[in-house]
């Protein structure tokens, strides 16, 4: 049903186009290594008496300014219809346009198509008529269902993006969202999927091609600079890899703007462009797996048929003496490879940068709790008290009780520090037997309460008096009960207080018990409005000083 050119010419776009036609020296049969040289390319087709009578002629999209139809009977008469790139349609047929030729009949003879300033060889080289677009055949359907299955799963990897960039904000997620779009939209639009869904100008997919490839090429490079662990890629690689991105953007838009700057060669210089960012992907992906990177093994097995489509159409494009071949077969095939391997390579990395961020939150707790926690008796620290004081108030600690032991020193002395050390820890396990009860030690022998409920103070003594009984059975020999005095001072959750402002009416208060006779307590917990807080605390201090120097 298709019938293939078998002579070509060139010409310019001055001349007349039925002379052009009719000079048969200029002809070339046989011969289809086609040049770009001329202004206006001409393709002859030759109507044989069984053949299929041609109503439109198709070719690969590719930038060109006009297209003459012309069909030539075997009396000489000619009927030619003249086509603007813009009034070219796509055809179901990906990656074609297809125009209307005039009327041909079983008298026509030839049916020659002249392309202005064409600016791809392909153009030429897939040039061809037929009766009819691609049917609705189940070969079409089947492709096409193909197609739309491979979009579908193209769309996953962005859910699942979405989802991985919400917990793990890495920029690898986005560039491979985007990579993934771009991919999307290559294969809508290089196939009959946009035709069938928007049915564009012809023109516009084909600049729209051009640009999404470079963006394509663009996000790749992103990826890998962004995906390949730090310190498993040489640095220039690296550094390269973002250049790379930035010329491929270059080109394809400069490209797409201006196909017809150096019309004859621009095509393969653009296509000898890309060669280096294709050898500086495959170089940094190559030193990645040397080093040992978990993430080039995903890359490098989900871009091998991307990258042979894209060898394919680079070795092909640049000699003249090949057919140009974009290798869309093995392009739809590296899709669904960089669907399946790329996406489970950022799944296995989003679970490995996650399972080391919860490790160093894991660590960077424990580190916090071994920093905040006294070392001998397990208690919260000064640190800790000081540093959380505010969320301790918030949870409803309002009363703040300051301990210290009575005649601790004599029993360093007496017995040692070791069997201080044993007094310090029987301590340390009375003093954090309440659920309501923070416990802290400052240092030395002193201790710090914090309490809750109404009961605070009642529970505050219960401590206090729990200390010789658990000293006596921890540690033996002593001699004499071990006791204690306390102060206890408390606002309201709503006063502005400080942790500095509590600890000082307590310690005022201890100072005040010591005073007094030691192994008792004395406590100012009155109630107190929040703008009078810092005023009373300073009276209990005054007060509490006063009864000192009285008694």
């Amino acid at each position: 049903m298709e019938i293939q050119s078998s002579c070509w010419a060139s010409g310019d776009l001055s001349e007349d186009l039925a002379t052009a036609v009719r000079s048969s020296e200029r002809w070339i049969c046989g011969d289809q290594d086609y040049s770009l040289e001329g202004e206006r390319v001409l393709l002859r087709f030759e109507i044989g008496p069984d053949s299929a009578l041609p109503q439109y002629v198709f070719s690969r999209r590719a930038a060109l300014t006009a297209v003459h139809l012309l069909a030539i009977n075997r009396d000489g008469a000619m009927r030619q219809t003249t086509l603007p790139a813009g009034d070219l349609h796509s055809s179901l047929r990906g990656g074609y346009f297809k125009a209307s030729l005039p009327t041909v009949t079983r008298d026509t003879q030839h049916v020659v198509v002249a392309f202005d300033l064409p600016s791809h060889r392909m153009t030429l080289e897939r040039a061809y008529l037929a009766p009819s677009d691609l049917a609705l055949s189940p070969d079409f359907l089947r492709s096409q269902l193909f197609l739309a299955i491979l979009s579908g799963m193209l769309c996953m990897p962005l859910i699942f993006n979405a989802a991985f960039y919400r917990i793990l904000r890495e920029p690898f997620v986005l560039w491979h969202s985007a990579l993934t779009i771009s991919l999307l939209m290559t294969i809508l639009i290089s196939s009959g999927i946009s035709v069938v869904l928007w049915d564009p100008p012809a023109m516009t997919l084909s600049w729209m091609t051009t640009v999404i490839f470079g963006l394509t090429i663009a996000s790749g490079a992103m990826f890998t600079y962004s995906f390949i662990e730090p310190g498993y890629m040489d640095p220039l690689l690296r550094r390269a890899l973002i250049y790379c991105a930035a010329w491929a953007v270059f080109l394809s838009t400069f490209h797409a703007a201006f196909p017809y700057v150096e019309r004859p060669v621009q095509s393969t210089v653009y296509t000898a462009a890309f060669g280096p960012v294709l050898f500086i992907f495959i170089l940094s992906v190559a030193d990645a797996l040397r080093r040992g990177s978990r993430a080039a093994k995903f890359q490098a097995i989900g871009y091998i048929p991307v990258i042979l489509a894209g060898s394919t159409r680079l070795v092909t494009g640049l000699f003249p003496w090949l057919e140009s071949n974009d290798a869309m077969l093995l392009f739809y095939t590296g899709c669904v490879c960089e669907v399946l391997f790329t996406t489970l390579g950022v799944a296995d990395r989003f679970m490995t940068m996650r399972l080391q961020r919860d490790k160093a939150f894991f660590e960077a707790d424990a580190l916090k709790n071994i920093s905040e926690r006294d070392a001998l008796t397990g208690l919260l620290n000064r640190r800790a008290i000081e540093q959380n004081f505010a969320r301790y108030r918030a949870e409803g600690y309002h009363a703040l009780a300051v301990l210290d032991l009575d005649h601790f020193k004599a029993i360093n002395d007496t017995h040692g520090h070791a069997t201080g050390d044993g007094v310090l820890k029987a301590v340390g396990g009375a003093l954090d037997a309440d659920p309501q009860v923070l416990a802290f030690r400052l240092g030395g022998e002193e201790f710090v309460l914090l309490l809750r409920g109404e009961d605070a103070e009642l529970r505050a003594e219960r401590r206090r008096q729990a200390i010789p009984s658990a000293i006596a059975n921890a540690v033996s020999g002593l001699g004499r009960p071990v006791t204690a005095s306390m102060g206890i001072s408390g606002a309201p959750r709503d006063a502005d207080v400080n942790f500095a402002d509590l600890y000082k009416q307590a310690d005022a208060l201890l100072y005040d018990a010591k005073l007094s006779g030691r192994n008792r307590t004395k406590s100012a917990l009155l109630p107190m409005a929040r703008d009078d807080t810092h005023s009373v605390l300073d009276g209990m201090a005054k007060h509490a000083r006063s009864e000192h120097l009285s008694s």
